[in-house]
C-alpha cells in the first residue's frame, strides 16, 4: 500500500523546523577560523560547517519522516532526485564562497518533492535574518510576496546564477554582456538560491543559468517562483525539472528578452 503523502502544512512546519536548526549550526561558525576543502575547483569549496549543517538538517527531517528519501549536496547523500516518491532536497549553505570571505549573503535551503515536483520550499537567510517559504503561495518573513510587475527590460534588474567553473567563464562573459545590452542592471549575489528567492519577491525581475545546476541550487528557489507567479524554464524555453540544460526565472513578463539573450 502507498503511503499518503503528508499535507503542505506539515511539510513546511517541518521544513522551517529543519532550516532554522541547520541554519544555526551555521551561523555560530560564521565569521569564525574555517577549515575549507576545495571539490571541483578552488571557487567550490566545502568547511566543516556545510557538513555539520547538514546533519542538523538531516536529523529534524529523520525526526518526522524516517522513511523519506534525502538528496544533499555534502557527504554520502543522494545527488539525485528519484521519479516516483517523497524526496527532500538540501543545501545547507547556498554560498560557500560568501559565508568563508564573511559576507552575509548565503542561504540554508530545503525543498520537499513528490515524484520529482516541488511541493515546499525554504531559503533561510541567518545572517540577514530573512525567510522566503512557499508551499501553495510565497511568504518573505511571513508576509505574502509576489514577482514583480515590471515589463520594460531596459527598467528591470537581472542575476546571473552560474559562472564558478573555469569552462563556463567564457558563455559566462557572453550572457553577462547580452544581459547589460537588453536589460537595465544586472547582478550577481554568488547564491543561485538566494536570486531565485529575491524573482519570486519581486526583488529582482529574473535570474538566469546558461548551464545545468545541481537539484540542491535550484529546486526550493523554483518553487518560491513558481508559487509567486513567475515563469521557470529551461534555455529552450521548455518547462524546467531538477535535471534541465540551464534555468531561466522571470517575472513572466520579460522571460522572452530573458531566452533570447542566451546563445
Amino acid at each position: 500500500m502507498t503511503a499518503t503523502p503528508p499535507d503542505v502544512d506539515r511539510v513546511l512546519s517541518v521544513a522551517r523546523e529543519a532550516a532554522t536548526a541547520g541554519g544555526n549550526v551555521a551561523l555560530s561558525a560564521f565569521r569564525t577560523p574555517l577549515s575549507i576543502t576545495p571539490k571541483a575547483s578552488k571557487m567550490d569549496p566545502v568547511t566543516q560547517a556545510d557538513v555539520d549543517a547538514q546533519n542538523r538538517v538531516v536529523e529534524v527531517i529523520r525526526d518526522s519522516f524516517p522513511d523519506h528519501t534525502i538528496v544533499g549536496e555534502e557527504g554520502d547523500q543522494l545527488k539525485e532526485i528519484p521519479d516516483t516518491g517523497p524526496a527532500w532536497v538540501i543545501d545547507p549553505i547556498d554560498g560557500t564562497n560568501n559565508f568563508t570571505h564573511g559576507n552575509r549573503v548565503w542561504a540554508t535551503c530545503i525543498a520537499y518533492v513528490e515524484d520529482g515536483e516541488p511541493q515546499a520550499a525554504i531559503t533561510r537567510l541567518p545572517a540577514l535574518g530573512d525567510e522566503y517559504v512557499a508551499g501553495d503561495t510565497t511568504l518573505r518573513d511571513n508576509e505574502p510576496v509576489t514577482v514583480s510587475d515590471r515589463d520594460d527590460p531596459e527598467l528591470c534588474t537581472v542575476s546571473l546564477t552560474f559562472g564558478l567553473q573555469p569552462q563556463h567563464r567564457p558563455l559566462f562573459a557572453e550572457v553577462s554582456r547580452n544581459l547589460l545590452e537588453a536589460f537595465g542592471d544586472l547582478r550577481r549575489f554568488g547564491t543561485g538560491q538566494v536570486s531565485l528567492a529575491m524573482v519570486a519577491a519581486g526583488e529582482l525581475d529574473g535570474a538566469v543559468s546558461a548551464v545545468r545546476l545541481s537539484p540542491w541550487d535550484t529546486v526550493a528557489g523554483v518553487h518560491l517562483v513558481r508559487q509567486a507567479g513567475g515563469t521557470v524554464t529551461d534555455i529552450d524555453g521548455n518547462p524546467w525539472r531538477w535535471d534541465s540544460e540551464g534555468v531561466v526565472a522571470s517575472n513572466g513578463k520579460v522571460h522572452d528578452t530573458l531566452l533570447s539573450i542566451i546563445p
